[in-house]
């Protein structure tokens, strides 16, 4: 019995790869990006990462990333220690 050798795969046509032209956050990115400066001091920023009820948004609906969430979830912590932002919602 001889041993077949796989086919390449190839698209069918009009079934080309999906590569996405529009990125949600154009302005992030680039080699001179570092990121949003995040402060707990900067009360009015943190609170667009909260929910109507003061818990913090997922990073799946606030668009951010892994390292930039991190620093917002420690800027909340800190301003809610502080005072500055609720423990819980109105």
């Amino acid at each position: 019995m001889r041993m077949r050798r796989p086919a390449t795969r190839r698209p069918k046509k009009g079934k080309e790869r999906f590569t996405r032209g529009k990125r949600r956050f154009p302005e992030r990115g680039g080699q001179d990006w570092r990121g949003p400066l995040v402060s707990y001091r900067e009360v009015d920023l943190l609170r667009k990462f909260l929910s109507s009820s003061s818990k913090i948004m997922s990073r799946k609906r606030s668009g951010t990333s892994a390292k930039e969430q991190a620093a917002i979830r420690t800027a909340i912590k800190q301003a809610r220690f502080l005072a500055l932002v609720p423990y819980s919602g109105t």
